[in-house]
This record gives structure tokens, C-alpha cells and sequence, in this order.
């Protein structure tokens, strides 16, 4: 079922196709005098060299953040770990984080418990950093930097152009970071080229319109874009989707394939790709129902682009299955139960 102008999932579906003129707007923007702050929050952490990198977030943004922390150890070389916020804020710790770089990841920049650890990290002698899609909120205002990734106003409950803006904006801090260039110039057209196979995302949406369960599994770079595709397949389309890493997968979840559970699997031509191999073996051995989306294989097969630029692509296909398997099951992504947009926690 394609989505009409007013219809349900409307809202996510601008959303959804705003995505490469947004990212097409950060690229404008991320260079020294650029609205984005990206070169001069590069450069502030540059200036203090960090030995560790904790990040920060919550829902969509902790995919994000999860993506980063994958950047991290494999393009500057540095440990890098997600924080738990309660044990700043339930349980109180305050502990010494002299040389390490807190980044805060946030669409809205106000959840309560972002802003105090934020703050607490501060005051533990941390270098912050928050990137959000709000330059005025307070997450922006008490971090040492601020990135802005320009993403627009979002009003879809389900968050999709901010989080693929979160993954670019993220990217090139921390490629500056390491002194690159952040050449992503032709990543735009292509996220245009995987958004006009709209109709054939829905046609496969009809696969799913009776599932109960799903599984998203993916390695690597890729392991995020599985984490964010099961959170938009629940929060829209109230499909109980759980998401492994692909090495997890094989530990023991692989118990909970069958054929009427369907596995949607993300695999790369990068590393984490070829890693996923004995995963996709393991599926067929079990005859799994599986559909696989990224530059490698079979299934939704995307552009090739670097490795760690795939997940911007690899979430496209999954925004658009979720709206659609939505809609085709009579619900309103734009307007999911029990949520809101901005969620503070504490």
C-alpha cells in the first residue's frame, strides 16, 4: 500500500524522503564556517586527545551512538563504550573521567537524564561534546561543543531523517577528528536512488503483514542499522522484533529461528559482511525465512558505497518497510500508541 498525501504515515513518509536533501545541507555546512560546528567541535578534541570516548543516548540515538562507538575504535584507534545514564543519575557515581571525550547523541537535546550526566561528566573533568537537531536546547548549551545536524523540524513520532543526520554528522566529526577529509559528496544521489524503490519495499511488505515476530540480525557498521530497523518495525508497526549481533545470533538466540519467524538480515561488502557469512549458512541450515538488505548478496541489493557510510543506505529500506507493513496492518505509524516524541527519562 503506498502512503497518501494526508493518509496514515503521511508524516514519516516526507520524513523518510527528506533524507538526502538534509544530508546534502550537512555536507554545505560542515566545513569551517559552516552552521554544523563540525570542524570547530573537530578541532577542540584534537586540541585535548583523548585516551577513551564514552557516548551517550537513548532510543534512535543510541543506534547512533552505537554506529559511533564502532567509528571510534576502528578509525581513531580509541576504547570506546556506551554509558548506562542511571549510574550517574539513580545511582549517583561520579566518577574521574580526566582524558576522556563524552559525546552526547539527542534529537531533542531535553531528556533530563543526557543533561545530567552531561553534566556530571563536566564535572569529572570530561571533555563533552552534544550533537543534536537542536542548536537552542540545553544538552547543546552545557556540552564544550555542539554539532547541529540540521535536520529540520521532525514531527513523525518515529525518527528518521534525524537519525540518518545523527550517523552523517557523527561520521565526519570523527573522521576530522582523525584529519580526514569526510569526502561523502555522492552519498546523497544515492540514498535518492534506494528511496524511488518505494514500491518495491511495499510490494515486500506484504510478506510481513501477519508477522508476530521478527528478527533483525548484522554485523559490524552494520550491526546499528539491525538495532534501529527493530525499533521502527515495534514502535510502528507493533511487531515484536528483536535485534543480535550476527556473532550473538550463533550463541544461543539461533534457538528462535524458524520458518514463521522471519530474519532480516543486514550484510555489508564491507569486513562485518563477510563476517555475517557463517550466519546466512547457519539461516539456511535452519530454512529460515530471510530477507537480506545492503551491498552484498541477494535480497535488496544496494549501491556500493565505503564501509562506514553503508548504514545511512541500510536504514532507508527498513523506514520504508516498516511504514508500509504498518499501514497495510490498519495502524498509523505517525501516531503510534503510547508514545510521544520527545520521551525524559530519569
Amino acid at each position: 500500500m503506498t502512503t497518501t498525501l494526508g493518509g496514515p504515515g503521511a508524516l514519516m513518509a516526507s520524513e523518510t524522503a527528506q533524507q538526502p536533501a538534509v544530508w546534502r545541507g550537512l555536507l554545505a555546512e560542515s566545513g569551517p564556517s559552516g552552521a554544523s560546528g563540525i570542524d570547530a567541535a573537530a578541532a577542540l578534541v584534537r586540541r585535548r586527545s583523548p585516551r577513551f570516548v564514552l557516548l551517550v543516548a537513548r532510543g534512535t540515538s543510541d543506534h547512533a551512538a552505537l554506529y559511533a562507538k564502532y567509528l571510534v575504535e576502528i578509525t581513531l584507534g580509541l576504547p570506546a563504550g556506551l554509558v548506562s545514564p542511571s549510574t550517574f543519575t539513580a545511582y549517583g557515581a561520579r566518577p574521574d573521567l580526566r582524558d576522556v571525550l563524552m559525546i552526547a547523541v539527542s534529537q531533542s537535546g531535553g531528556s533530563p537524564d543526557l543533561l545530567r550526566t552531561l553534566e556530571v561528566a563536566k564535572a569529572g573533568g570530561a571533555l563533552t561534546v552534544s550533537v543534536t537537531n537542536n542548536a537552542g536546547s540545553a544538552l547543546a548549551s552545557t556540552a564544550d561543543a555542539h554539532v547541529d545536524v540540521l535536520a529540520g523540524p521532525e514531527r513523525a513520532v518515529a525518527a528518521t531523517k534525524s537519525y540518518t543526520a545523527q550517523l552523517l554528522a557523527l561520521y565526519l566529526l570523527l573522521d576530522r577528528v582523525h584529519g580526514g577529509s569526510g569526502v561523502a559528496d555522492g552519498l546523497p544521489d544515492l540514498g535518492d536512488e534506494v528511496l524511488a524503490r518505494d514500491a518495491e519495499i511495499a510490494a515486500l511488505a506484504t510478506r510481513y503483514r501477519f508477522a508476530e515476530r521478527m528478527i533483525t540480525t548484522g554485523r559490524g557498521y552494520s550491526y546499528p542499522t539491525a538495532r534501529e530497523a527493530a525499533l521502527k518495525l515495534m514502535e510502528t508497526a507493533y511487531v515484536s522484533a528483536q535485534a543480535f549481533s550476527g556473532a550473538d545470533l550463533l550463541h544461543g538466540p539461533l534457538a528462535l529461528v524458524e520458518p514463521r519467524v522471519p530474519v532480516l538480515a543486514v550484510v555489508s561488502a564491507g569486513p562485518g559482511g563477510e563476517a555475517f557469512r557463517p550466519v546466512l549458512d547457519a539461516l539456511a541450515e535452519r530454512r529460515a525465512d530471510v530477507l537480506t538488505v545492503g551491498s552484498a548478496g541477494a535480497g535488496v541489493v544496494l549501491p556500493e558505497t565505503a564501509d562506514a557510510l553503508a548504514p545511512l543506505l541500510e536504514i532507508l529500506p527498513f523506514q520504508l518497510l516498516a511504514r508500509h507493513v504498518a499501514v497495510d496492518r490498519g495502524g498509523d505509524p505517525d501516531a503510534p500508541r503510547g508514545l510521544r516524541k520527545v520521551t525524559e527519562t530519569l
